[in-house]
């Protein structure tokens, strides 16, 4: 891995876990100094973040993690939905229990991350969750165009948090999600994929308009 890859996979992991902020400028001196190279690679690193839209770049101030309003939450969500429905289809003609047994671990993560009362660690479990969800059906396209969306779906995720009072909610959510997968015919698959984010929709409507 070169160290323009390096430089791009770390920072590229903290926008996605909330480490580096919304509209947090990415300047390269800052990035230079902290990873001790020059700034021909964190230039590079941070060209690669733009194009591929985990960053963007503001002409004659510099490169930010990006913000997203209102329109564009609702507009990666069904996005999202349209993706996870097809998705859905293809799991459920193929190998199901495989797909189930996938979905355990992050479950099992958001879980114990309810129990504690750990907000930021349930969402982390939550993004996974819908990343193997994806993978599952074994559509490099779909998983592709999947990673793309989760990247804003983290920033929205940091709204969604206090969205819910009751943790135990969002992982029954994904209980009932995966459960689906392996009982469920492609109607509710359809279904629980589109209340659930329906339902994420709803709620940063709702944040919003009362902030």
């Amino acid at each position: 891995m070169s160290t323009a890859e390096l430089i791009a996979e770390q920072l590229r992991s903290a926008i996605l876990t909330g480490t580096l902020a919304p509209g947090e400028q990415l300047g390269e001196a800052e990035i230079a100094t902290r990873f001790e190279v020059s700034r021909g690679p964190v230039r590079e690193a941070l060209q690669r973040l733009v194009s591929e839209g985990i960053a963007h770049s503001v002409r004659h101030r510099g490169i930010f993690v990006p913000e997203l309003t209102l329109t564009d939450m609702v507009d990666v969500y069904r996005t999202r939905a349209a993706i996870e429905r097809g998705a859905g289809r293809l799991i459920l003609a193929g190998d199901r229990d495989a797909a189930w047994r996938a979905l355990g671990r992050p479950l099992q993560a958001m879980t114990r991350a309810a129990d504690r009362a750990d907000a930021t660690a349930v969402s982390n479990a939550d993004q996974i969750f819908h990343e193997v969800f994806v993978d599952a059906a074994d559509s490099p396209r779909l998983a592709r165009a999947m990673r793309t969306l989760l990247v804003e779906t983290r920033i929205c995720l940091g709204e969604l948090q206090t969205t819910y009072p009751d943790l135990a909610e969002q992982v029954r959510e994904h209980e009932d999600w995966r459960e689906t997968i392996r009982t469920g015919t492609p109607e509710a698959m359809d279904a629980v994929i589109s209340h659930h984010l329906d339902d994420a929709v709803q709620r940063l409507q709702e944040k919003l308009a009362s902030s």
